[in-house]
């Protein structure tokens, strides 16, 4: 039987509540033995550092970041936080997903 995926795309900074939301709906996903792929873009990028994001990703957590944001913003993208990656994967996580939600 195949698991359940959910998308979460987030492009609010760290300071926006999105975040939060982003990862308490992450949580309770993978909690309910989800697959979820959440893609950082915009400024969601700034929130790669969050501290409780390799909490999730020790819990199954697909963490993506678009590459191209991170360049313009100046986020280091030369360690394993995300996968920096461009919209082309974002096309595939939505397609690929039984749900996708947008915090914008």
């Amino acid at each position: 039987m195949k698991k359940r995926a959910l998308g979460i795309l987030l492009s609010t900074g760290p300071d926006h509540p999105d975040l939060a939301t982003a990862i308490g709906l992450s949580d309770a996903a993978l909690q309910a033995g989800a697959d979820v792929y959440l893609y950082l873009i915009d400024e969601g990028v700034l929130a790669v550092e969050d501290p409780r994001f390799q909490r999730l990703r020790d819990s199954g957590l697909k963490l993506f970041a678009c590459a191209y944001g991170a360049q313009r913003l100046r986020v280091a993208t030369k360690d394993d936080k995300a996968t920096y990656c461009g919209l082309v994967v974002l096309s595939n996580i939505v397609s690929a997903c039984d749900r996708f939600l947008a915090l914008n």
